[in-house]
């Protein structure tokens, strides 16, 4: 089963998290220095929200699944929505490691489709990208000036 992530930018973590506290009506289920998670069942959503980015607002929306078959099943219909997908093995994000596809929207809004392997114990705030995949060919991420997050 899936789960809408999404995932803001924001000035002041404390403040954010005793407002997204109050609307959610739960305390986050993950908080570390500059960033706050919570795994809500109503609705389904991974909101997280992190300080630090030279912007406010949204960071990046996304689609979380429970195994890696379901990714590359939610991976190929970014492609096909897209044109094309940069793909993570391992990534190290906030504070979990993943495997990752992104792709972005005709705004240039960014989605992440992720399968989270296990929490980390530090912010991650970079990834090694594996290749980007346009159409039905393969390239190396480094050639197409990739690197994402969830910074």
């Amino acid at each position: 089963m899936s789960r809408l992530h999404v995932h803001l930018s924001v000035r002041d973590l404390n403040e954010s998290v005793r407002f997204y506290s109050t609307l959610f009506g739960h305390e986050p289920t993950r908080i570390e220095r500059g960033y706050a998670k919570w795994m809500l069942d109503d609705p389904r959503v991974n909101f997280a929200i992190s300080e630090g980015s030279d912007h406010t607002g949204l960071s990046h929306l996304g689609i979380q699944v429970d195994s890696d078959a379901e990714l590359a099943s939610v991976a190929e219909r970014a492609k096909a929505a897209a044109g094309q997908v940069l793909h993570e093995e391992g990534a190290r994000c906030c504070y979990a490691v993943g495997n990752k596809a992104w792709a972005e929207d005709p705004q240039g809004v960014r989605w992440e489709q992720f399968h989270t392997l296990h929490d980390a114990e530090e912010f991650g705030a970079g990834a090694q990208a594996t290749r980007v995949e346009r159409g039905s060919d393969a390239m190396p991420a480094q050639a197409a000036g990739a690197g994402c997050c969830c910074g």
